[in-house]
């Protein structure tokens, strides 16, 4: 067979199956409601807008006035000519709100994870990762020459075992999600800390989907956990709630921000982010440092969400996480049903293997500090309905 071809039947197996994913198309701005195309307008119950900045006005007004004062882009990378002022205003600012030294910024914090591990570790060191963790993660880890060892989902008595196996190791880095995306749990980060201080190890979190999430101020995991200070070095990104645009970041040691800075590839060898991206972000940094209602409305909304689906018989995964999944376990049918859903008016996105483990299909619910009572009860009923009568 020729490579289309077989591409071509493996795409047919896909929607005999029904397990082909297709692309909606949005008409307007991200937000609480949205308009889909061949849909109207529907609830947004799916997107990583956590903080329901994406559309906020002092964010494109910022976004605007980038492009009129810094340009459209940069055509450069960051060592030529691609550093601004306003580079290192964002990087400064992505410091001081997780407490750390200093921050390099990436295209996304996939290019973070996938710059991270190929470049500071090398075949006389470990890589310890927790299964769960990102595909950004996984692909990273797999590029560094470095040995690698997993450990069970959130399991602390086999990362035991894996730094114990590690002992050998020149360096040893332990890498988790801070929330696995999937899943809305958190990492124990309290008892990983232990360990990796017991193992003289170097943790690093990806709050992906901590930033602006969880924690009384919006500083993610570790202030939620208690544990602020107490992380070598973190991922994450500036495209959920920190506005919903482009790009990431690892932010730690100094020592590491600038090893960086000189040999990790996907930082070497990308443009820099673009003037809109840099301005944008920091006006949403400077709004949920100056303003707390928006990470507290999203924390009462997650909470409300969560007890009225529980106290419908709906199960779902327990958790703090605006992250609520409904395990259906058949993809076919999770696809169906997020379908049903979206003809409800209620957009849910049915995710199945091999993002999930086989069996473990399932609609992944995102709630934002944008929806409303009213929004919410509406999702509610809807879900109760499709899951309840299934």
């Amino acid at each position: 067979m020729t490579l289309l071809s077989t591409l071509s039947a493996e795409l047919s197996q896909m929607e005999s199956a029904g397990t082909m994913k297709r692309e909606l198309a949005l008409k307007g701005r991200q937000g609480a409601v949205v308009d889909v195309e061949g849909a109207g307008e529907v609830i947004m119950l799916t997107s990583n807008n956590y903080l329901g900045l994406a559309d906020h006005p002092e964010i494109i007004e910022a976004a605007e006035k980038a492009e009129r004062d810094y340009g459209y882009g940069l055509a450069s990378v960051r060592f030529i000519c691609g550093t601004q002022t306003i580079h290192r205003t964002l990087e400064a600012k992505i410091a001081e709100f997780f407490g750390t030294e200093d921050t390099i910024l990436y295209g996304s914090c996939w290019n973070a994870n996938e710059g991270l591990f190929q470049t500071v570790t090398t075949d006389e060191d470990a890589i310890i990762s927790d299964e769960l963790n990102h595909a950004s993660i996984i692909d990273g880890v797999r590029l560094a020459k470095a040995r690698k060892e997993r450990y069970r989902n959130r399991d602390m008595a086999d990362l035991r075992r894996a730094l114990e196996a590690t002992r050998d190791a020149r360096n040893r880095l332990v890498m988790t999600d801070g929330v696995f995306s999937m899943e809305g749990s958190l990492a124990p980060l309290p008892e990983i800390i232990e360990l990796t201080r017991e193992f003289d190890a170097f943790l690093v979190v990806d709050e992906s989907h901590g930033t602006g999430v969880l924690g009384k101020t919006g500083r993610g995991t570790q202030e939620e956990l208690g544990v602020s200070g107490h992380i070598d070095a973190y991922t994450s990104t500036l495209g959920k709630a920190l506005g919903g645009s482009h790009g990431g970041f690892t932010t730690g040691p100094k020592a590491l921000v600038e090893y960086l800075r000189q040999k990790s590839r996907p930082y070497l060898f990308s443009n820099t982010l673009p003037p809109a991206v840099v301005m944008g972000s920091i006006a949403a940094i400077d709004l949920v440092q100056r303003d707390n209602s928006y990470v507290q409305r999203l924390h009462d909304n997650t909470r409300y969400f969560r007890e009225q689906l529980t106290s419908r018989g709906v199960k779902v995964r327990e958790g703090i996480h605006p992250i609520v999944p409904i395990i259906i376990g058949d993809t076919a049918k999770a696809i169906s049903m997020s379908k049903e859903l979206l003809r409800r008016g209620v957009y849910v996105s049915g995710f199945g293997f091999p993002v999930v483990p086989q069996g473990q299909a399932r609609l992944r619910c995102q709630v934002s500090a944008a929806h409303t009572r009213e929004h919410l009860d509406r999702a509610i009923q809807a879900i109760s309905d499709v899951v309840m009568n299934a």
